[in-house]
């Protein structure tokens, strides 16, 4: 068991690293296509459309600041290359050259495999994420035959809040979700009763006897672990700032406003506070990073609703509730 225990643990980890590299290979295509890197080239008198010119785009990752040296660009690019994210246009070359040779993101050209495993690794992502930014008692502190299991849920009352959020339409399709969640270690069982203790024993029975029964699940790899940082982090704010401060005349902050495209996992930043509401962590490759957002900013609108005077509850669910590209104004200090 504990050789099927490891080998989870590395697919988990596979698994996660292929979406890292398809999140940041995905927020490249878009800042390209954006600063128009990315356009149609001719080359012996042939068009080839949407293509970008290796040389090109290693200088343009350097004067980005997104990579220190061209050696660290390359590897970058090797990276994306490897994962068939991106490809050779003319003929297949398995190393990525710092040269004028045309290269194609294979989203643009329709050729992008996108694994089995990596959807469902990118929709568990998805919905932990939701989970944690909605307000609901699902992941709680449980107990059972004196053992504590932390963030664990009942895997009926998952099945319930699925159906309540839109995600599934009937509840098989819910136990079909819970099921490949299982076998792919996104969510596992942690409680000791016998019948879902050993793992691999229901990976491939139907969810009527698994998902229908009261034990608990997880996504936490192991019982009594710490909660995630995000579910109460210590604000990244110097001291509080109030709406009034923040919008009174000669104040230090100026508006800016930020497009958004959501990838497979979401947007990669964290709201949090009240009246007004800040910005907590961004991840620096998710998307919001690349669209400029940072730490401490201030939530004005989202979608042109503005959000000034509610929690960041409420601001989390516009967003969670709303279109994959988002339009939000935000101030920042502005440092003199």
């Amino acid at each position: 068991m504990e050789g099927v225990g490891n080998a989870m643990q590395k697919k988990t980890a596979d698994l996660e690293h292929m979406a890292e590299v398809l999140i940041t290979g995905e927020q490249l295509r878009l800042r390209l296509h954006e600063e128009k890197v990315i356009k149609d080239r001719r080359y012996h008198l042939r068009t080839y459309p949407n293509c970008f010119l290796g040389k090109e785009l290693i200088d343009w990752l350097l004067d980005h600041k997104d990579a220190t040296d061209r050696d660290m660009a390359i590897k970058l690019m090797q990276k994306l290359l490897d994962h068939s994210v991106i490809h050779h246009v003319c003929d297949e070359h398995k190393e990525f050259k710092d040269a004028k040779l045309f290269y194609r993101f294979r989203k643009d050209d329709g050729t992008f495999p996108l694994d089995s495993e990596v959807k469902v690794f990118t929709r568990g992502q998805r919905i932990y994420e939701k989970l944690m930014s909605t307000e609901n008692c699902l992941m709680q502190t449980r107990e059972e035959e004196g053992v504590k299991y932390q963030r664990a849920f009942v895997a009926g009352e998952f099945i319930d809040w699925l159906t309540q959020e839109g995600e599934i339409a009937i509840r098989s399709e819910g136990e079909q979700l819970c099921c490949r969640l299982l076998e792919h270690g996104i969510i596992q069982h942690v409680s000791p009763t016998k019948e879902i203790k050993i793992v691999s024993a229901v990976r491939r029975c139907s969810m009527s006897s698994s998902c229908g029964s009261s034990g608990y699940y997880s996504s936490s790899p192991t019982p009594n672990s710490s909660p995630p940082v995000l579910s109460n982090p210590k604000s990244v704010l110097k001291r509080p700032i109030t709406t009034e401060e923040l919008l009174a005349p000669g104040a230090p902050y100026m508006k800016k406003t930020l497009t958004i495209v959501g990838d497979a996992v979401g947007w990669g930043f964290v709201v949090r506070g009240n009246k007004p509401c800040h910005i907590q962590a961004v991840d620096p490759s998710g998307p919001a990073a690349a669209a400029g957002m940072k730490v401490r900013q201030f939530v004005v609108s989202v979608n042109g609703l503005n959000v000034l005077h509610v929690d960041y509850r409420t601001v989390s669910n516009l967003i969670l509730t709303g279109q994959r590209t988002i339009v939000m104004e935000i101030m920042e200090e502005i440092n003199f």
